[in-house]
């Protein structure tokens, strides 16, 4: 098979977040070529600090390792620089001559150090710290040198000061600000951060500016614009990032401070996309992994063809652990930018807390010692919360504290920003899947393996969930009806286990307190025995009657309108979609509604499921709720086709029976699965292949020589 081939420059956490997307959402469409600069797999750049400190090693910190680029077909080239993109014949050429042809190019190059002008900055003992060979270098200075200073007192150059300090070396910090990470951290709590960072042996220059870098044949100080100096053997500059754009700039891609993209991560060249440190959205270019991963993902839908959320932005903030302290700081924090809403400072524990907000509204917040509200703050930055929401009442049980916020926490709510981790995925992991430690649940879920900060709310979880798994576990288990404390889950397992199993067996093995059972849960029974076992299965006259009342209805609006887009036939939408559920039994009424065209709604919206003619297509539609409470569809996809259009929908419908508790309703059941994970399972085109067979199986086409599964391959 001809296969798409997609080229990336780039061998760092965005680009590969990106094709690790493309290569699960579409494992065999395309060929992919990477080139990485480093001789080295993609690793973790964020945890070099970590390696520096020694608690971490180089092999520690890769994320994809050699094999991983073999087992998918993916070309590595590493070591190796590209030198020319040439759009118009479509390829890449590298410095050494290596040439690879694209139909897709993502350009994830990243940045480098910013080095700023001071008169002997390339001397030798001066350098920076952005790779695996920076903190070799450093490693190497140690066995030989005492002294080092590092210029720039923000987050990496604090991380590499305590690198060098377990290294054994006098370390000096020169910042030119009047108090430590400025941009993050309010004068309270950098003034905190500066105390126990002194008590640690590191020595500080604030509100100093570098002259020159001294020394004849290599760095032995530093050289202050007041005339003083400073002796150093080593010298890191830690003053910000650059994004590399030289090379889109040379190919002719529009440029700005960094590579311009729009909501889909498309570059001013056509099949050019960038992601990452080099790319810059609606005038940002942000240095934070959260954002990059997001655009990798958005980018990874748009090549495999999946319907995907523009990418509309992203609110940057750093949690992370700061010389073993945890520091936390989301938005607007300055007194120039928004007001004070609490602020508590505890010197005893040595903890501080500051949220910030603007007409009426969280816009910011500061952690230090304690971020085990980081998640909850962030959430409430992100959703502009009201202030009302805060909880302002102080404590001095941390682990109650914590225990509070995990209890309270929504199933659904992201923990681990860098890899959209819910605090559900990890329950479920500790409850279901017997993990113990944070450390498993970080092999398991990624959750905590990119930036670290995440890591004391997974902690907490995990505890949480050790402590009260089976309770929490229980709390969640809906009785199938007053006759047992059976959850739909059980029952259902028992029923798929055993084929052989009568309603009295069901009774007996979970615990049936009703020795007849009730309406209620002899349809549920009698509906999952006919979901699992069609061909075993007889249904009771009464049963059935009562069952059958749970079927699709078709609403058909088939008058054809001309907008500014060719007209569809929303009967022949109708038509198949009657034709392969018309005979399913589902957990609960569903009612369909399926129009032509934008002029012509007809309750599309507010329709279980709803499918309407629009420019790109036809749009697919499900969850909409008319009465109480009344509930608007979410978007499933885009069909450019029927026999897309109807597979969506058909799969849609076989994830709601097979996944939704007897007598749910549609929406309330993606309310409670969430629209992200349904749209994935529904696109996802091996899955969804998967449930339109099982519809197929289902449906009274069990014999027809077409089948939809086979159309869409």
């Amino acid at each position: 098979m001809n296969r798409e081939k997609i080229v990336v420059i780039g061998n760092g956490m965005a680009g590969i977040k990106c094709v690790e997307e493309i290569t699960r959402l579409a494992p065999n469409k395309f060929n992919i070529t990477v080139f990485g600069n480093e001789p080295h797999p993609n690793y973790n750049r964020i945890l070099l600090s970590k390696v520096l400190q020694g608690d971490s090693s180089i092999d520690s910190i890769v994320i994809n390792d050699w094999s991983w680029y073999e087992e998918r077909g993916i070309l590595l080239y590493t070591g190796e620089t590209v030198a020319q993109i040439q759009s118009d014949s479509q390829y890449v050429k590298t410095l050494s001559g290596i040439r690879a042809d694209y139909n897709h190019l993502i350009i994830a190059t990243g940045s480098s150090a910013f080095i700023p002008p001071i008169a002997g900055v390339h001397k030798p003992g001066v350098i920076s710290f952005r790779n695996i060979e920076d903190c070799q270098t450093m490693m190497d200075y140690a066995k030989k040198y005492k002294k080092a200073a590092v210029i720039g007192g923000g987050l990496l150059g604090l991380e590499a000061a305590r690198g060098l300090l377990n290294l054994g070396m006098e370390t000096d910090v020169i910042h030119n600000a009047p108090y430590l990470m400025n941009r993050q951290l309010d004068p309270m709590s950098a003034d905190m951060l500066r105390k126990e960072l002194e008590e640690q042996g590191m020595r500080f220059w604030l509100s100093k500016e570098t002259e020159s870098i001294t020394g004849l044949n290599r760095a032995k100080g530093i050289r202050f614009t007041n005339g003083s100096t400073l002796e150093a053997d080593l010298v890191v500059i830690s003053v910000g990032i650059r994004p590399n754009v030289e090379l889109a700039k040379k190919s002719g891609i529009h440029t700005n401070r960094a590579i311009i993209v729009d909501d889909f991560m498309r570059t001013s060249t056509p099949h050019v996309y960038a992601v990452g440190e080099c790319a810059e959205h609606r005038g940002v270019a942000y240095g934070l992994v959260a954002p990059l991963y997001e655009q990798g993902k958005v980018l990874a839908s748009v090549l495999c063809g999946v319907q995907a959320e523009p990418y509309l932005g992203s609110v940057p903030y750093a949690q992370l652990k700061v010389s073993g302290v945890e520091v936390f700081s989301v938005g607007e924090i300055h007194a120039n930018e928004a007001d004070t809403a609490i602020q508590r400072y505890d010197g005893i524990q040595g903890t501080y807390k500051k949220v910030t907000m603007k007409g009426g509204a969280v816009r910011g917040a500061i952690l230090f010692g304690d971020t085990s509200e980081a998640t909850s703050l962030l959430a409430l930055v992100k959703s502009g919360a009201s202030v009302s929401r805060l909880n302002a009442s102080p404590s001095t049980d941390n682990s109650s504290d914590n225990e509070a916020i995990v209890a309270n926490m929504p199933d659904r709510e992201t923990v681990c920003a860098c890899n959209a981790v819910s605090k559900s995925t990890i329950l479920c992991a500790v409850i279901e899947d017997g993990l113990q430690t944070t450390e498993q649940i970080r092999e398991r879920t990624k959750a905590s393996s990119s930036c670290g900060g995440c890591r004391p709310m997974v902690e907490a979880i995990v505890q949480y969930a050790l402590r009260h798994g089976n309770e929490a576990a229980h709390a969640a288990i809906i009785p199938v009806c007053s006759c047992t404390e059976a959850g739909h889950d059980a029952l259902k397992a028992a029923i798929s286990a055993y084929s052989s199993l009568s309603f009295s067996d069901i009774m007996t093995n979970l615990d049936w307190k009703t020795a007849a059972g009730c309406s209620a849960c002899i349809s549920a029974y009698y509906y999952y025995s006919a979901l699992y076992h069609p061909h075993s299965t007889k249904l009771d006259t009464a049963v059935e009657a009562d069952i059958r009342r749970n079927e699709l209805k078709v609403r058909i609006h088939s008058n054809l309108v001309t907008d500014t887009f060719e007209p569809y036939d929303s009967s022949i939408i109708g038509g198949e979609l009657q034709k392969y559920c018309g005979n399913m039994l589902f957990p609960s009424a569903v009612k369909a509604v399926i129009t032509t065209g934008i002029h012509n709604p007809a309750g599309v919206l507010v329709s279980d499921i709803g499918i309407t003619g629009a420019p790109a297509g036809w749009e697919i539609y499900a969850g909409g709720h008319s009465e109480h409470p009344v509930k608007q569809g979410q978007l499933i996809g885009i069909a450019d086709s029927d026999t897309l259009a109807t597979s969506l929908s058909v799969s849609c419908l076989q994830l709601f029976r097979e996944r939704a508790a007897y007598g749910e309703p549609l929406w309330k059941w993606m309310e409670r699965e969430g629209i992200v994970e349904i749209r994935e399972m529904i696109l996802d085109a091996d899955y969804r292949i998967e449930l339109l067979e099982s519809a197929e199986a289902s449906s009274a086409l069990k014999n027809n020589e077409e089948r939809l599964g086979e159309e869409i391959c």
